[in-house]
């Protein structure tokens, strides 16, 4: 059984697509997302999303519009245990927790409303701030690249995955990640063996 017993996704490109419009009709969720959250709950593994604050502009969404999309996701995909947000602002990366993208109190924060130390969280991240801040914070990241992310920044990671489904089953099959690259290409039904008891 793996150690981990949270898991923390970003929310855009890793969970769903469609987002960051604002529109909670346009939200669809990525392939594989929903059978990766599922295999974590049949283990007792909670889980939590993790999202990034907008840069004040004019055409973003509004609050509303953000919770709206928040309840569109937990439909779709929920429930989650905790919802953590990101700064988006570079503000305090060199050194300063207070603000930077790579800040952990987000992390640490989620950490403490699930009373659950930092070393037993993974960050499946779609950037590497996200998986930067769970270094920070004493968490375990994977990097599953998104479009922006540069090859240098891939290499560089400790740990990736192609997917969050991959990156899960590699976390409930031995736990923390040991390798640099997470790979695991069994079908879904292979992998999903629920707890006793579990639905």
């Amino acid at each position: 059984m793996s150690s981990v017993r949270v898991v923390l996704v970003d929310q855009d490109g890793i969970l769903v697509e469609g987002a960051d419009g604002g529109d909670p009709d346009r939200v669809r969720p990525v392939p594989g997302a929903r059978e990766a959250l599922g295999l974590l709950r049949s283990r007792g593994v909670r889980t939590g999303v993790l999202t990034r604050r907008p840069d004040d502009a004019r055409g973003r969404p509004t609050e509303a519009d953000r919770r709206r999309v928040d309840e569109r996701i937990d439909e779709l995909l929920g429930p989650f245990d905790v919802r953590a947000v990101r700064p988006s602002t570079s503000e305090g990366d060199d050194g300063d927790d207070g603000g930077g993208r790579t800040a952990p109190g987000p992390l640490l924060w989620a950490a403490g409303r699930l009373c659950t130390p930092p070393e037993r969280i993974a960050v499946v991240g779609a950037s590497r701030d996200s998986v930067e801040a769970a270094r920070r914070a004493g968490a375990h990241g994977i990097l599953v690249p998104g479009p922006g992310v540069r090859p240098e920044e891939t290499a560089d990671a400790l740990h990736v995955a192609p997917d969050l489904l991959t990156a899960v089953r590699g976390l409930l099959l031995s736990g923390p990640p040991k390798q640099h690259v997470l790979v695991d290409e069994r079908a879904i039904t292979a992998a999903y063996r629920p707890v006793d008891g579990a639905g």
